[in-house]
């Protein structure tokens, strides 16, 4: 069976890979010493306590973000991961991030309230007021004594020496300095002497800044109705205060200079605007100087009187046109009225009865001459047609001495038909009569 053989830079790397992956970021706290900064700008020394200690690398884009100088037998809070240098084999702490141990606690206090309060809403861009673009007083908390106050009045003498400062004093480190910084602002939001608030200090360590991060400040800048600018500290620092204010200034004097307009810009405006406004009224004044004299000209060429009379003259020509018009158009209508007049009696109901009557009785005389004739026709052939039928009929016969035997509705004709005892009734030219058969003669 083969064994696998590890190099010891193999072997190394393996413990490297392991201590880097089962214990990536962690906090460690101890005590600093074997300090040594050499000139690559990376810091190395020991974190001991009573029992053991570790070799600790930070490295140089790591050391200049730390916010104060590391000195041995200094107590840290480190943040890291726990690796091994392969070429010498030595257990060593990479460190990431690097506390006194007394901030550590301030630190974590002020992550748990920054999450509170973030989630309560405190911190939401919906909540934040709009500066106004040129305050009419400026209210500034802060000590009176600070450097703060005195950087910000030289910013605004610059920038804006017309806006008023009102400044309510507070202290700002210190026991009690978080209650009397709310009390102000409470104050300067109840007089509504300012439109605008700037809660300001100077740096200092984050135990020197901690009263703006108090719950009870950053509340009462929330609860403010006026615009709330906080500029505390250097630009690295941050507050809980400045989380909640409408507008996050990195100095005081930045926020002066984000309070204030700039006199330099306004004055450069104004003097934009003078030349605008100059030169407007200049070209305004040339054209009316320009119709003045045009119409001075037109003035010298013909007087108002003339001009009136050529009116008036044109008024009388216009009036005599317009009667002519309006007599012509008269004329045209009632020549039309007529004619349509005229076309209407034509197609008068009136009219057209006198000419259907007219011509009703013409019809209806020749509709009786020709009844008439045709009557006067039908007698005469009647005429005829009946002498001609009497000479035909049997009671022509009946004149000249014969008669008609009947028995019942049947005519004889053959004496046999008949029998000794019938009824018959014979019909003569004139009358008839009833007779017995008293006997029968077939010759």
């Amino acid at each position: 069976m083969d064994k696998k053989i590890y190099s010891i830079h193999e072997l190394n790397q393996i413990v490297r890979g392991l201590l880097e992956t089962r214990l990536p970021n962690i906090w460690i706290t101890g005590e600093i010493s074997n300090l040594a900064q050499p000139a690559s700008g990376h810091l190395y020394f020991s974190l001991k306590d009573d029992d053991a200690q570790i070799r600790c690398a930070l490295f140089k884009n790591r050391a200049l973000k730390l916010r104060f100088r590391p000195e041995a037998g200094q107590s840290v809070l480190a943040r890291g991961k726990v690796s091994l240098y392969a070429p010498r084999g030595d257990y060593q702490f990479i460190v990431e991030e690097l506390q006194p141990a007394g901030e550590g606690a301030l630190q974590q206090a002020f992550e748990a309230l920054k999450q509170k309060l973030e989630a309560e809403g405190l911190f939401s861009e919906a909540h934040k007021k709009p500066l106004p673009e040129f305050p009419k007083r400026l209210g500034v908390i802060t000590s009176p004594s600070g450097a703060a106050i005195r950087d910000v009045l030289n910013v605004l003498n610059r920038r804006y020496p017309s806006l008023p400062v009102l400044i309510y004093p507070v202290p700002v480190q210190g026991k009690g300095a978080e209650i009397k910084i709310a009390a102000a602002l409470e104050q300067a939001c109840t007089a509504k002497k300012c439109d605008v608030l700037l809660l300001t200090r100077g740096g200092g360590s984050l135990e020197d800044l901690w009263a703006f991060n108090e719950e009870v400040v950053a509340r009462a800048v929330y609860d403010c109705p006026v615009p709330v600018v906080c500029g505390v500290g250097h630009e690295v620092d941050f507050s809980i205060a400045d989380f909640v204010a409408d507008l996050r200034a990195p100095t005081p004097s930045a926020a002066a200079e984000l309070i204030s307009p700039d006199g330099d810009d306004l004055y450069n405006q104004f003097l934009q605007y003078q030349r605008y406004f100059s030169d407007l009224l200049l070209r305004q004044i040339r054209d009316k100087q320009q119709q003045v004299d045009w119409l001075e000209k037109r003035l010298n060429q013909q007087h108002p009187s003339q001009i009136l009379q050529q009116q008036s003259r044109r008024i009388i020509e216009l009036k005599q046109r317009l009667f002519f018009v309006n007599k012509n158009l008269l004329l045209s209508k009632k020549a039309a009225l007529d004619s349509y007049a005229s076309r209407l009696q034509k197609q008068s109901p009136v009219t057209k009865l006198v000419a259907i009557r007219s011509r009703y009785k013409l019809l209806t005389q020749r509709l009786h001459n020709t009844i008439s004739n045709q009557l006067k026709a039908k007698k005469n052939q009647l005429q005829n047609n009946a002498r001609a039928l009497h000479m035909v009929s049997p009671l022509a016969t009946l004149d000249r001495g014969y008669a008609i035997v009947t028995r019942g509705k049947n005519i004889i004709h053959d004496a046999g038909a008949l029998n000794k005892g019938d009824e018959v009734k014979t019909k003569l030219a004139k009358g008839s009569f009833l007779a017995e058969v008293k006997a029968i003669s077939k010759s």
